[in-house]
């Protein structure tokens, strides 16, 4: 397995290296030469082979490519454009020429998170935390929980109908099947009356629309049981099963499909008025209460209570800490639990009478802090891609919560590097920085940038 291949080694032959042309003082090039990447390449190395096929990608521009995918909220495509655009980037991955072409088709990431998995980046977002050294042991953590919305349309009983008639339409073309009849006509006039399912005078004539593609799913479905071949039969079965499920399940039916390239997402009420339902899996937060450090980050496969949630996350929490966590400081959605892992759940309730006015107000100003989770998983949602889920399945659901965590703590870590640095120029040249100057009102203006 090659870790680096020439092009990524060698000096240049017409000019001085890349670094020597880049600001040094970058976040992004500090942040490079804080991350272990040997440790990377040590641990992914199992996954490729020194003897067969083509020279494998470095595994450091690989992981580098990730890292800034979630950091600037980019798709895999673009960050691969912005890759060949950017010398910083290249410089953060580990070039020393500056190169004109792509690094890889994007394709590549995909394979690499699928040899990776879970397990590969839980060492990346480890690798996040650890970063922060010993401000990480705070006794005291904030907990909270989301949902991470999976890449799918609103689910419809109509619409789920229509897929899986266009499915087992192209499912008798790509075999050559010959269908008795395709309703193709029929059912572009289905759709055109399920438009307009909520006015009053046409909701029943939408309810028979429904009804009617679910017949024509059925009926379509029989057919390509009765005329496919038994060695493609077998292997369609776990899709036919599916099929079949999502043509029985009733409006108030448990564990319903709301998406066919999708069947493990679950629907959660979280009760807000711009939308109501959330469709894809909740994802658990756990961060220090003072510095807003991301310890744990775990997507749950199942609709699980808030409650249920806490035995895993803190577990995943200590895993990353020398000292474990002593108080867990939770809203009223965690009801129901007083301990989890050795640690004291703080919940926000009405004062007791035994206690005194100190004792009050420090779990006032602990319930009080505990908001400032809010606008963290906000700032994931928005800016590290966590809005919207592109990855497949629900190691995909993991895959992008952990990338999205890491991303924070990383963007955090380079915010701390930034101020470091221009409180030690304050410090070696402080005649010059008043705080009238305008050149010292520039470099805080360029900070607060930075920490957006």
């Amino acid at each position: 397995m090659l870790t680096d291949t020439d092009q990524y080694q060698q000096t240049s032959f017409f000019g001085s290296e890349l670094l020597d042309q880049l600001d040094p003082s970058d976040p992004l090039l500090l942040l490079s030469k804080a991350i272990p990447w040997t440790d990377f390449e040590r641990t992914f190395g199992h996954y490729y082979s020194d003897r067969r096929g083509r020279p494998s990608i470095p595994i450091r521009l690989l992981v580098g490519l990730l890292i800034l995918k979630q950091l600037e909220n980019l798709s895999d495509e673009n960050v691969v454009l912005q890759w060949k655009r950017s010398p910083y980037y290249q410089a953060f991955c580990g070039l020393k020429s500056f190169q004109n072409k792509t690094p890889c088709h994007p394709t590549e990431l995909v394979h690499f998170r699928r040899r990776i998995g879970e397990v590969g980046v839980e060492k990346i977002f480890k690798m996040s935390v650890q970063l922060h050294g010993s401000t990480i042991e705070e006794k005291a953590v904030n907990i909270d929980t989301t949902v991470q919305e999976k890449f799918i349309t609103y689910p419809t009983d109509g619409k789920l109908a229509i897929r899986i008639i266009n499915r087992l339409n192209k499912l008798a073309k790509n075999n050559d099947i010959q269908q008795r009849r395709t309703y193709a006509k029929e059912v572009k006039e289905m759709r055109l009356k399920l438009r307009f399912f909520r006015h009053v005078k046409k909701r029943s004539s939408a309810k028979k629309a429904v009804k009617r593609l679910r017949t024509i799913a059925g009926i379509l479905l029989r057919e390509m049981k009765r005329k496919l071949p038994e060695s493609h039969l077998h292997a369609c079965q776990d899709d036919f099963a599916l099929y079949e499920r999502v043509l029985k399940q009733q409006k108030n039916d448990k564990d319903k499909i709301y998406s066919l390239h999708e069947p493990q997402v679950y629907c959660v009420a979280k009760g807000k008025d711009h939308k109501p339902y959330e469709y894809g899996s909740k994802a658990s937060i756990v961060s220090t209460a003072k510095d807003g450090i991301i310890l744990s980050a775990v997507s749950h496969s199942e609709n699980i209570h808030d409650s249920k949630t806490l035995d895993e996350v803190i577990r995943k929490a200590n895993e990353v800490r020398e000292s474990k966590i002593e108080e867990a400081i939770c809203d009223r959605g965690y009801r129901g639990k007083k301990m989890a892992e050795g640690a004291e759940i703080v919940l926000p309730k009405p004062a007791l009478k035994k206690g005194n006015r100190y004792q009050r107000e420090k779990k006032r100003k602990k319930c009080r802090r505990r908001a400032a989770i809010e606008p963290l998983i906000g700032h994931l949602k928005s800016d590290f891609r966590l809005t919207r889920n592109f990855l497949k399945g629900s190691v995909g659901d993991a895959i992008n919560l952990l990338m999205a965590a890491c991303a924070w703590n990383l963007r955090k870590w380079m915010i701390k590097a930034l101020e470091t640095f221009f409180c030690a120029l304050e410090k070696a040249f402080w005649p010059i920085f008043t705080v009238s100057n305008p050149f010292w009102l520039t470099i805080r203006f360029i900070c607060s940038c930075f920490g957006r």
